[in-house]
């Protein structure tokens, strides 16, 4: 009777489906006073892109054009680093954090980074700090296909737990999204300093 119960509980161990494990973050720093300099220059208003140190094997390719900052996550292809440039109209500037989220595997499969948009004029004359908008981009990192991209934005300023947000929205979508082809759209509620992003795809 002993084994028959031991078998019994065995059975019902492995019949009960074990959860799936959730994806997990890490987060690294965007240090683009050390990063190597594949083309352009720094002086003002001019244009660059820099590699710099990512997730492990995973590189950030930062750009920068006329005072608004586009960036590319993962093993990107040549095609899109050249090709690809998906930012704000407004200027614009990036936070240092990078938030990568990784698959149950611990591969990185999104990125989230926090952009501040330079508003002018839309709760004060001009530029200023009130129309400053703050919102998390989330993008596909790139794997052997060598395509990334933004997949999707959260407002950071206008929902409650904006980062959590975002996770979802990454851990949701990142993976099945075809880049150049698929539309990135905002997540939750978008305010007016949310203003509208642009995105720029040659050969992709």
């Amino acid at each position: 009777m002993k084994h028959v119960c031991i078998l019994a509980s065995l059975a019902l161990i492995i019949a009960v489906p074990q959860a799936a494990r959730a994806n997990e973050s890490v987060y690294t720093t965007l240090d683009t006073d050390h990063c190597k300099q594949l083309s352009g220059d720094d002086e003002p208003g001019g244009a660059i892109v820099l590699m710099c140190k990512g997730y492990a094997d995973y590189p950030v390719y930062y750009t920068e054009v006329e005072l608004r900052q586009a960036i590319l996550y993962g093993k990107v292809a040549q095609a899109f680093i050249k090709g690809t440039f998906e930012t704000f109209g407004a200027y614009n500037y990036t936070g240092r954090t990078i938030e990568w989220r990784l698959d149950d595997g611990g591969l990185p499969v999104a990125a989230v980074q926090r952009w501040f948009i330079s508003n002018s004029g839309i709760m004060q004359p001009g530029p200023a700090p009130a129309d400053t908008g703050q919102v998390l981009v989330i993008s596909k990192v790139a794997a052997s296909d060598g395509r990334g991209c933004v997949v999707g934005y959260v407002d950071a300023l206008s929902n409650p737990e904006p980062n959590v947000l975002a996770r979802q929205a990454a851990d949701a979508n990142a993976a099945g999204f075809v880049c150049a082809k698929d539309k990135a759209v905002f997540h939750g509620v978008r305010g007016v300093l949310a203003t509208d992003p642009s995105h720029s795809f040659r050969n992709p």
